[in-house]
């Protein structure tokens, strides 16, 4: 019943859903929204991770898809500029069981739904997200479209139009939309305690990362393991990279679907490949990137790999590492050709996790060994790299 101070108006506007999750066949979920006001459009899928919604709102791999998170508690850590993993939140909404609660760790400069607001991205709170989850298990990753009005108005049978008219991932290339304008220099190194980030001012290898969506600890990584970086975009040519005379190139995560990138960036690493001694790395997309470049094909999940506890067995050390994954598409281990050999495998499913090119110094992983959020299991992939540039430089 209403209190002396309220009317029955105030009860009902405060228990009135002012978000809205519309599925493309129909089904609607209402819920509490923060964040930004508006409508977004995009893939639904779930992540798994416990921590560092943070830096997985500000992966570019989850370009036009929205975020539901399985574990409860998002937001009570707050954010921080710190943990960006790109200049802004690259995933179009987030999905939470509980709204966010009041932050609560020494690091927090700003509320989440704020951080998301000042941002321009919608999430939505109060949802059944074990349901949400399961109906994205078993029926794929469905289109949605998520909605946020704080007066509560949907017009509920055009925000499922909406979703309906998506039209998905599949041939999409999202890497020209997150990828850097120009090239630039990377010297920042893993955050360390007490002051931060610091900077490698002794590299010992040349490294060229093509950006097809790369995280900012990723390049990190790299410096960390002793690579002076140079950042090119996506569409840069065989030609550009080798004019930089790299000791190796890395190529990076990223968003969409790897064929439709491959149109131009296939070419690409062939022409790198044609290097025969030249170090190679690839993570997430750039894996996949790899695989087209010699060869292999890939295929759409059902509804991917997204958390922080994808357990992955290396066939050549036979050790299980737990490892951090985003991605949607994944190499058909079907289709890889002679002279390629499947390094790494999911155990959740026996999907392809890596491959290698025999007797040469070039490897790729579907994981995301920077651990942003994540275990560290996979970090020796940084440091194989580097034992692969410094082998070549001894000839």
């Amino acid at each position: 019943m209403p209190t002396s101070t309220q009317t029955l108006t105030d009860v009902q506007n405060a228990t009135k859903p002012t978000a809205c999750l519309a599925l493309a066949d129909g089904t609607v979920f209402y819920g509490h929204g923060f964040g930004a006001t508006g409508t977004t459009v995009a893939e639904l899928c779930f992540n798994t991770a416990m921590t560092g919604y943070q830096e997985i709102m500000t992966d570019p791999s989850y370009a036009g898809q929205i975020v539901t998170f399985t574990f409860p508690h998002i937001g009570n850590t707050g954010t921080n500029p710190e943990d960006d993993e790109a200049g802004d939140p690259v995933a179009a909404g987030m999905v939470v069981k509980w709204n966010p609660t009041e932050a609560s760790n020494w690091r927090n400069t700003q509320e989440l739904g704020d951080w998301l607001a000042a941002r321009g991205r919608i999430a939505i709170g109060g949802l059944d997200t074990r349901r949400l989850t399961r109906t994205i298990r078993q029926q794929g990753s469905p289109h949605a479209t998520l909605a946020h009005d704080p007066d509560g108005n949907f017009d509920v049978a055009s925000l499922v139009e909406q979703a309906k008219a998506f039209s998905g991932l599949e041939g999409l290339d999202l890497a020209k939309d997150v990828t850097c304008a120009q090239s630039y220099h990377w010297n920042e190194m893993r955050w360390a305690w007490p002051d931060g980030y610091p900077t490698q001012d002794a590299p010992k290898h040349k490294v060229v990362a093509i950006d097809f969506g790369a995280k900012r600890n990723i390049l990190r990584c790299l410096a960390s393991a002793g690579c002076d970086v140079t950042v090119m975009p996506a569409s840069a040519t065989a030609e550009e990279i080798l004019a930089h005379n790299p000791d190796g190139v890395f190529l990076s995560n990223g968003p969409g679907d790897p064929a439709a990138t491959g149109e131009y960036a296939v070419p690409m690493i062939k022409g790198i490949l044609d290097q025969k001694d030249l170090p190679v790395f690839g993570i997430c997309l750039g894996h996949q990137m790899l695989a087209l470049a010699i060869g292999a094909k890939t295929i759409k999940m059902n509804h991917g790999h997204h958390g922080a506890n994808h357990p992955v067995k290396d066939h050549d050390t036979g050790k299980v590492e737990i490892t951090s994954m985003n991605h949607g598409f994944a190499v058909d281990s079907q289709s890889l050709p002679s002279g390629v050999i499947e390094s790494h495998v999911s155990l959740f499913d026996g999907s392809n996790c890596g491959i290698r090119l025999e007797g040469r110094p070039v490897f790729s992983v579907q994981h995301h060994p920077e651990a942003s959020p994540g275990p560290q299991d996979s970090f020796y992939l940084y440091e194989r790299f580097a034992q692969n540039l410094a082998d070549r430089k001894r000839g």
